[in-house]
């Protein structure tokens, strides 16, 4: 899997991005917001020594050394322990007027943890390293999908989807793959190039946490690409950006408009960016779409301009509104007719729509005999036939690419009960399908 070579001035850019501050003047955000941050890791901790406070907020310890050199003077902090290599071994207490600033400085906000970017510098990341369509080749689709037994040539309907990375429709009968097919999808765009993402980001003197542990798997970045990010050898990266594979959002039915703003927590006083935010550079999918607790028309009316515009539109709680990336793959996956979710003006704005259907006999069978293999049945063809028969040409039951997993393993489970070998006669047939199925006729 590849991408495009970025050409120099991207390398350029990214390079000039991804240098770390050095000084106060060379911060992309206020001064006085990384004061704060350190006084309440101090408070917090007790004590804290450079390193610690280097190690927590991510920050270049030459700068956090200069910084907790002005607080000492300003009497703000005092050095409780010295090592004898210099100021680096230096840890340290809050004074008493300390106490008070970081006291306030806990008012404001109780966020300890990486320093943030600024909105404007993770905007210009994200634009960057999405301005590159993945090159993601048949072969590598078709071994995403291996594990599925799916139509012919049923890549080619996905496949330009992934490589466009805008949205993708898949609709169809239930119990045929769709969440499968759209969970092969976030495994392919996972294993493309990796991303860097902040780990929190500020705007208007707020703090938006970013990084989820849930969502992102950081990445070891190697001593290359250290280098290849360096403008000079004295230079270091920022460590406020992580390396992550690119993330991938699934959500389902729980899904409710809340999640996709920004929400302030009133105790800790910051943001924690939206889903959408969080999948930007990757996948988002919105399964069972049709029955979340938000109706299909709020939440396509919410990402219209989004997925034109690729720019969405938050809110802060004091009114002002942020522009942010809208960079990912969206998904909608639905067992529902989708004209009667959405309308023509909508399903015009998805780019590639892919009906997942009902297999027909030929792949019933493939599907039921890689089963039966996977879970040690026999497979006996009269016994397939039956099957056939009983439980789905006379009632005229439509096929489900997950029946046969679900009829095998209760089969192999009455057999197991019983003290049986495994066997396909009709009688565990019947017995393992009047489990099954609902309507027994």
């Amino acid at each position: 899997m590849e991408e495009a070579r970025p050409v120099s001035s991207q390398v350029d850019v990214l390079k000039q991005l991804m240098q770390a501050p050095l000084s106060l003047e060379d911060l992309d955000i206020s001064a006085s917001l990384v004061h704060d941050l350190l006084l309440r890791i101090v408070f917090s901790e007790g004590v804290a020594s450079l390193r610690r406070l280097a190690d927590v907020t991510r920050l270049n310890l030459k700068l956090i050394d200069g910084i907790m050199e002005k607080m000492q003077y300003d009497q703000l902090v005092e050095v409780a322990s010295a090592g004898s290599m210099g100021r680096f071994t230096y840890s340290y207490s809050l004074s008493d007027a300390g106490t008070l600033r970081a006291r306030d400085a806990m008012e404001r906000t109780q966020y300890i943890g990486p320093a943030p970017v600024s909105l404007a510098r993770y905007s210009k990341m994200i634009m960057l390293q999405t301005s590159r369509k993945l090159h993601i080749t048949p072969p590598e689709v078709m071994g995403a999908l291996k594990h599925l037994l799916l139509p012919d040539n049923f890549h080619r309907r996905i496949g330009p989807a992934i490589n466009a990375g805008t949205s993708l429709f898949l609709y169809g009968p239930p119990g045929n793959g769709k969440t499968s097919i759209a969970e092969s999808i976030a495994h392919l765009i996972s294993g493309a190039n990796p991303i860097w993402v902040p780990y929190a980001i500020s705007t208007a003197g707020y703090i938006i946490s970013l990084y989820d542990p849930s969502l992102f798997r950081e990445i070891e970045v190697s001593k290359d690409q250290l280098k290849s990010l360096r403008t000079s050898s004295l230079n270091e990266v920022d460590r406020r950006w992580g390396l992550f594979e690119r993330p991938a959002v699934m959500v389902g039915g729980e899904l409710t408009m809340e999640a996709l703003e920004l929400r302030f927590d009133p105790i800790a006083k910051f943001y924690e960016g939206p889903l959408q935010l969080k999948a930007n550079g990757g996948m988002f999918l919105i399964d069972d779409f049709g029955r979340q607790q938000i109706r299909p028309a709020d939440l396509l009316n919410r990402w219209i301009v989004p997925l034109e515009s690729g720019y969405d539109f938050l809110r802060l709680r004091t009114g002002q509104t942020l522009q942010t990336p809208f960079r990912q793959l969206i998904v909608f996956s639905t067992n529902l007719d989708p004209l009667s979710l959405v309308d023509d003006a909508f399903l015009r704005r998805i780019q590639m729509k892919v009906m997942v259907e009902s297999p027909d006999e030929r792949l019933f069978f493939q599907i039921f005999a890689t089963m039966a293999k996977s879970l040690n049945v026999p497979l006996d063809k009269d016994g397939f036939l039956h099957f056939l028969n009983r439980w789905y040409r006379e009632p005229g039951r439509v096929m489900q690419a997950v029946h046969p997993r679900d009829v095998l393993k209760i089969l192999v489970a009455l057999c197991d009960y019983e003290g049986i070998p495994p066997q396909l006669t009709p009688a565990l047939i019947d017995a393992a399908c009047e489990s099954y199925f609902v309507d027994h006729s």
